[in-house]
């Protein structure tokens, strides 16, 4: 079935090559003229992160509910995230000498082989390699794209025990009041814990992003695409989302009014952005080739945000098109090996 979800993952990729531009280049990120037209509320970093949560949560919740065991399911999520993101990781550690500026050889730098082994566990990044980057406007960090993959993670893993209850009703029940409880504690700022970080988790973006990622999933157990009027729902949520903007309490209604535009422009079928599958889902490898790419075009060219912001966009759009033909779309063949194997999950229930 055609949609848009690809041409919306893209963009909102894009949306986060844009935003980066601005520190990368040593600019303030408030210079930024999403910034301006919503009053400060938001940015093209945030408002693409959240939208690629926002789908995440529609789409992941039917890969689990289309998924005969956890294994499959799993096994999914994995060829999906770490084939494209080690390839990324050795790249870097192959073409890192080029700009290597430290002052021990390069294969005696204990940080070059820690830099493979955390990054690949998800959890409690390395972002540098010691004598890389370190003279750039935004020193040291080699690819600050990275930190969000540990939430997406994390919702997959909680949302995977929601395979152990086959009651519909009692699904639905259990996604809608725990998008409830996370909607109530970030409108209304609640303080029921202490803040924390663990192993790069941060509790206030578990919430955030969170909020939006069964905000996401909510809408898929609920099928929303069966329901009519869909335009005017859109229209609605759209004018929504302006409106909040211009009067400032945008903050309070995202976690509603942007997750139902983002899927219900999702599931449309719009002439040409219902063709991208024909090119590739490549939205995974801009946002994570997109980081070093825009610190090396620093390193070298010295650019100015706009010139970055130009030249990332198309190199990045280069290497996620190319990690997507040569290395994910192979990894996505595999996506069945799993299927003649079925563990007796259903004594659990």
């Amino acid at each position: 079935m055609k949609n848009n979800f690809d041409f919306l993952r893209l963009i909102f990729a894009l949306f986060v090559v844009i935003a980066h531009s601005y520190p990368l280049s040593g600019s303030n990120i408030s210079e930024n003229w999403l910034g301006h037209f919503t009053n400060d509320q938001t940015e093209f970093s945030s408002l693409g992160v959240n939208g690629f949560f926002i789908i995440s949560g529609y789409l992941i919740f039917q890969s689990l509910d289309r998924s005969k065991t956890l294994t499959i399911y799993f096994w999914k999520r994995v060829l999906r995230l770490f084939p494209a993101l080690f390839v990324v990781l050795l790249l870097t550690l192959i073409l890192a000498p080029f700009v290597y500026e430290g002052s021990m050889y390069y294969l005696q730098n204990k940080s070059v082989y820690w830099y493979m082994i955390r990054n690949l566990s998800l959890y409690n990044l390395k972002y540098d390699i010691k004598g890389v980057f370190e003279n750039n406007p935004y020193p040291s960090a080699i690819n600050g794209s990275l930190w969000t993959i540990c939430y997406e993670f994390t919702f997959y893993i909680l949302l995977a025990f929601l395979f152990f209850m086959k009651n519909k009703k009692a699904k639905q029940g259990l996604i809608l009041g725990a998008f409830l409880i996370m909607f109530v504690i970030e409108v209304f700022s609640l303080k029921l814990f202490e803040p924390f970080n663990f192993y790069g988790l941060s509790s206030f973006y578990l919430l955030e992003f969170g909020t939006f990622f069964m905000g996401g999933a909510l809408l898929a157990v609920v099928k929303i695409e069966k329901i009519n009027r869909k335009p005017l729902l859109m229209g609605f949520s759209v004018l929504a989302l302006i409106t909040s903007f211009y009067f400032g309490f945008y903050n309070n209604v995202k976690y509603i009014f942007l997750t139902f535009t983002v899927i219900l422009l999702g599931i449309q079928s719009f002439r040409p952005f219902n063709e991208m599958h024909k090119i590739g889902d490549f939205s995974y490898g801009v946002y994570i080739y997109s980081f070093p790419i825009q610190q090396t075009l620093m390193y070298f060219f010295k650019f100015d945000t706009l010139h970055l912001m130009f030249w990332s966009v198309l190199a990045s759009l280069l290497f996620g098109y190319l990690s997507w033909n040569l290395v994910e779309k192979k990894f996505l063949k595999l996506k069945d090996f799993f299927s003649g194997y079925s563990p007796n999950f259903q004594s659990l229930n």
